[in-house]
């Protein structure tokens, strides 16, 4: 929540939607249906030390051992194993996971937390830049086919 409210303050570049999904779960799925990439940004569960932020894939989300990893009752695994049975899932999806420090209830992020939000930022925008530079090369690539 708090990444896109401050990247609602950023020039994004083109084609990029902010969206604070919260705890929606499967009410994310028409926001999912059929997009080409997905970023989430999420607090995880697991063995990492809090303030770890995580690079994952939803294959790393799924339970061990019957360990919950998404601190959401229906999470972005849930969601994800949804959209792909109905065949609407996001062909590549990206997750950002955090490890929190505290997880009592309340909106405010910890102060280790809240100091990761640029850091998590950069990390965001470098994979939509990456995607971005990718796809300007896919598309010289069809164009020098066609010829």
């Amino acid at each position: 929540m708090r990444v896109v409210e401050a990247m609602e303050q950023m020039e994004l570049p083109p084609g990029v939607e902010l969206l604070d999904g919260a705890t929606a779960g499967l009410d994310l799925l028409d926001v999912l249906a059929d997009r080409h990439r997905v970023i989430v940004v999420d607090a995880v569960e697991g063995d990492a030390q809090p303030g770890t932020v995580l690079r994952l894939t939803p294959e790393d989300l799924v339970p061990r051992d019957g360990q919950r990893i998404s601190l959401h009752e229906i999470g972005v695994l849930e969601t994800l194993t949804v959209a792909n049975q109905l065949g609407i899932a996001p062909q590549e999806v990206i997750i950002f996971g955090v490890k929190p420090h505290d997880v009592s209830c309340g909106l405010d992020l910890s102060p280790g937390i809240a100091r990761l939000v640029p850091k998590i930022i950069e990390l965001v925008l470098a994979t939509v830049e990456n995607d971005a530079s990718a796809d300007v090369s896919r598309r010289g690539k069809e164009r020098e086919d066609r010829r």
